[in-house]
């Protein structure tokens, strides 16, 4: 009987605009786990219109942001038919509530934080976006997204994954350039889908030029 196959149970957070959903759906194409972006994973509901995804809709109808705890219920059931499985979360969690939740549930074996300049996203979103559960616009310059509590912010959140040692952060301008660290350092972590292609291990931090 061979050894027992170590499992990797990971998160990629960033800020909206930092990359995040590409990245993830690189690292799915490339790597052994299942990818599980939240927005994707509500829209679905929302579409089957199950029990989550009607009270979802609910809340996106009236212009209220999609409450913590049914986030986490709709994540964690998931989570349960995943077990056996190396499985990475975007776009959650994004609150230090969830943050908290997934810590108590779950064995989260990495982080990784994308850290992109404020002023790069602002470029590449031209100064608005949607938030992706409650559909509510901002602009980045007249009407920022306020933070519901102080440890809400993502500084809180790096704080509590660097304690626990399972934080590692990129540095770069575009997902582009982060790619071929982020794939270097998987490498170590995680079998290939395709292990005839390598990557060598780069000094952090990425290239930090501009486009």
């Amino acid at each position: 009987m061979g050894p027992q196959r170590q499992l990797l149970h990971s998160v990629i957070m960033g800020a909206p605009g930092s990359g995040k959903r590409t990245l993830a759906l690189r690292i799915t194409r490339r790597f052994q786990r299942k990818t599980l972006p939240s927005g994707d994973l509500i829209r679905d509901n929302m579409r089957r219109d199950t029990e989550i995804g009607v009270q979802a809709k609910t809340f996106m109808d009236h212009g209220k942001l999609i409450p913590a705890d049914l986030v986490i219920r709709l994540l964690f059931q998931k989570l349960r038919n995943v077990t056996q499985d190396n499985w990475l979360l975007c776009g959650f969690p994004r609150t230090l509530a969830q943050v908290e939740a997934l810590d108590g549930a779950h064995h989260v074996h990495l982080v990784m934080n994308l850290n992109v300049p404020f002023e790069v996203i602002r470029q590449l979103l031209e100064a608005r976006w949607v938030h992706p559960t409650s559909g509510r616009v901002y602009n980045l310059g007249f009407n920022p997204p306020k933070w519901s509590h102080v440890d809400d912010k993502p500084e809180a959140h790096n704080k509590r994954m660097k304690e626990k040692g399972v934080l590692e952060t990129f540095f770069a301008t575009e997902t582009n350039k982060i790619w071929p660290y982020m794939q270097a350092f998987l490498q170590t972590k995680v079998p290939l889908r395709h292990p005839k292609t390598q990557y060598s291990r780069r000094k952090y931090p990425c290239d930090q030029q501009d486009e």
